[in-house]
């Protein structure tokens, strides 16, 4: 009997020749798998099923992971308010996460004894894959025939060409990949350190201008509500996403390291993300102490940096989403935000958890909870290790 191989199947080219190598050349049944994590529409799902089964494949499935996306990946996303190098929100980095690990599964789930994936030598995709692979489904075999037979898209298209099968492989001026969590855009400019991308460039065109106010409701930390209408955190992110975008809000480019240690700029357009993280932000601060935020900013950094690097399934992550749900607990409320074109305003927010209540003073006004000579006292004890720093290095302790 041949061997079972998983096939991460997108339907484009180097997914197309993996199709054929896999079978024609490697001899193995070939089962494709695309993971749908809110990227694709019903029509794009029916042309790359189509598409695979003209490729031969014996066994062709949609998984749509878009609701385990959320609850798995995003929402701790948003309990971090996690922006790598303070601008990203993670969009395909955490959306390949999810997806290696559905795809993993699924191997699992039909005993494939290989796995295999279209990534080139030259991304942080081909890191995320194997790692994930080789964590939850160790033993199986990872074919990568791109990277592994060194191929130019010009020998994948004349392979393709032998085998009869004829694509439009014609690339594109930019690659657009679409999630739940935002868009990426990556053309000729993301190669430079000194261009933007154009206006043509980006996949949703200004069409709002007129200011817009909206409500977003958080309970413990996640969206449920837009403007006043419960829709669940997912149907929130796509609404804010199709209300916001217009406005060209949430374009921008992010430059960071790549795994592989070289540096890497792509644009992006998260309107939804940008705006949930920032509004989140505001609510908890509004909400939890000095000292819960604090502990987060340091936390949730190495999250979403680990995250970014494929280590999802290393335990520590449990550890750290267990106190991002824990520190939740009093995030609940509203929050009005403004929409402009190319910008928005986080106006403020309503939450019986608010913390800057009338009932304990006004800052800057007064005080009801102390007097002044309690905190003539307090500010003499607070400073008094720094008091005695500076007696004795001025000269000999008095």
């Amino acid at each position: 009997m041949k061997k079972k191989v998983v096939l991460a199947f997108s339907g484009g080219l180097d997914t197309s020749f993996c199709c054929i190598y896999l079978s024609k050349d490697l001899g193995l049944e070939v089962h494709s798998v695309v993971v749908n994590t809110g990227g694709f529409s019903e029509e794009e799902l029916a042309a790359i099923e189509k598409r695979a089964y003209d490729l031969g494949v014996e066994s062709h499935t949609t998984i749509d992971e878009t609701e385990n996306y959320y609850r798995e990946t995003i929402k701790y996303l948003i309990f971090g308010n996690v922006l790598k190098n303070a601008t990203y929100p993670l969009s395909v980095s955490a959306e390949r996460v999810c997806q290696a690990t559905a795809i993993a599964n699924y191997a699992k789930k039909i005993g494939a004894e290989c796995v295999a994936h279209g990534s080139t030598g030259a991304g942080n995709d081909q890191v995320r894959f194997d790692m994930i692979f080789n964590t939850l489904i160790p033993g199986v075999e990872i074919i990568t025939p791109i990277r592994d037979l060194k191929l130019s898209r010009e020998e994948e298209i004349a392979y393709l060409a032998k085998h009869g099968v004829e694509i439009n492989a014609e690339k594109a001026k930019y690659s657009i990949n679409k999630g739940l969590w935002g868009t990426s855009v990556g053309g000729a400019e993301t190669l430079t350190s000194n261009q933007y991308l154009p206006e043509s460039a980006w996949p949703t065109q200004v069409t709002s201008t007129a200011p817009q106010t909206i409500t977003i409701d958080f309970v413990k930390g996640e969206p449920v509500a837009l403007n006043g209408e419960e829709i669940g955190a997912v149907k929130v992110i796509q609404h804010l996403q199709e209300l916001a975008q217009p406005y060209g809000i949430g374009r921008d480019i992010h430059v960071g390291d790549t795994i592989i240690g070289i540096k890497g700029r792509v644009g992006f357009e998260a309107a939804g993300p940008l705006i949930l993280i920032k509004a989140h932000h505001t609510l908890e601060k509004h909400t939890l102490t000095k000292w819960q935020l604090s502990w987060k900013d340091q936390i949730s950094g190495f999250y979403g940096n680990y995250m970014h690097e494929g280590q999802m399934h290393d335990p520590v992550m449990r550890d750290i989403e267990a106190f991002l749900d824990s520190s939740q607990q009093t995030v609940t409320g509203r929050v009005i935000v403004e929409l402009h074109p190319y910008r928005f305003i986080v106006v403020g927010i309503e939450s019986a958890y608010d913390l800057m209540s009338t009932k304990f003073g006004s800052y800057g006004e007064m005080n009801k909870g102390y007097t002044g000579d309690d905190v003539k006292g307090f500010a003499k004890i607070f400073g008094n290790q720094t008091i005695i720093w500076h007696k004795v290095n001025r000269g000999g302790a008095e």
